[in-house]
């Protein structure tokens, strides 16, 4: 089925509004790479899965209640945040947090970083108003290898991971294309009801599958670990999830995508901003690199020339 985007003509460059949402959410997603390295160590990743969305569903319902809008606009799509649920949460969250136990973050940076490939496969089939054009194709490539350069030496040190858990990662980047798909689908429905939306449902068929697994253990972390998840779960995800939304409405789902680029970039940064760590040349170069990318997805830049 061909998805369009109701009245809205082929989308135009981004705007300034969108470029600052883009770069938010790209570091505040870096965080949950840290987040989630402490966590997964004294948690399971189903159970972690179910306490990230359990405690942002929570807290979004409590935002709703308070703020408004009704989260009854989001009963007439029932079934499709079931299935945004699963594409967008249930299904890359289990799967990254699993590859995770195996790979490094360098490894996982990288996989999860071609989820604009995907996505840009699949919006030029499915959809009407993002089309594949050479400054998307290149500014894709550039922001890929500028990742690959920016983690190149952990990268190289890290390829002898299973294949199980690479694939687990790339899994999930296809995850996030299609559900990029599914989140057009939400014509008109403000950005806070859909992520509350998506994380109830994912609440939902979370829990009997983490109760089939076994609940022995269930809140048995530290205390830092604990504090983690609360990260994980109200910054990085019903936070973040109310930007992503807002983004995919106003930008589209390509350029939504564009995130994973950024992620990278944020959580190699916040280590030297917070945690003393060195900024290497080899790391500038591929920030470097993901900024051209960016300008060329832009294309404004080019066109004046």
């Amino acid at each position: 089925m061909t998805i369009t985007a109701g009245a809205a003509a082929t989308r135009g460059p981004m705007t300034l509004k969108d470029w600052a949402q883009l770069l938010l959410l790209g570091a505040i997603w870096g965080g949950s790479f840290f987040f989630a390295r402490i966590a997964v160590s004294e948690i399971h990743p189903l159970a972690l899965v179910l306490f990230r969305v359990a405690i942002a569903a929570a807290a979004l319902q409590l935002y709703l209640a308070i703020r408004g809008p009704s989260f009854r606009l989001a009963f007439p799509y029932a079934g499709l945040f079931f299935l945004l649920a699963l594409t967008n949460n249930v299904v890359p969250f289990s799967l990254i947090f699993a590859g995770q136990t195996e790979l490094g973050a360098g490894v996982a940076s990288v996989l999860n970083a071609t989820t604009p490939f995907w996505t840009l496969i699949l919006a030029n089939a499915l959809t009407t108003d993002e089309k594949l054009s050479w400054n998307k194709l290149a500014g894709i490539a550039l922001g890929v290898a500028g990742t690959a350069v920016m983690i190149g030496p952990g990268l190289a040190a890290g390829l002898g991971g299973p294949v199980w858990a690479k694939f687990a990662l790339i899994g999930a980047s296809l995850s996030y294309a299609v559900a990029l798909m599914v989140a057009r689908r939400f014509n008109g429905v403000p950005s806070p009801v859909i992520a509350t939306g998506q994380l109830t449902a994912s609440t939902v068929i979370m829990i009997p599958v983490v109760l089939a697994h076994g609940p022995a253990g269930l809140f048995s972390a530290s205390p830092p670990v604990w504090a983690a998840v609360l990260g994980l779960a109200l910054l990085s995800t019903a936070f973040a999830y109310i930007l992503y939304f807002n983004l995919v409405a106003s930008a589209g789902a390509t350029n939504a995508s564009l995130v994973t680029l950024i992620v990278p970039v944020s959580a190699v940064l916040l280590g030297f901003l917070f945690l003393g760590e060195r900024l290497q040349l080899f790391e500038m170069g591929g920030m470097v690199l993901i900024g051209l990318g960016l300008i060329t997805i832009d294309g404004r830049l080019f066109g004046r020339w």
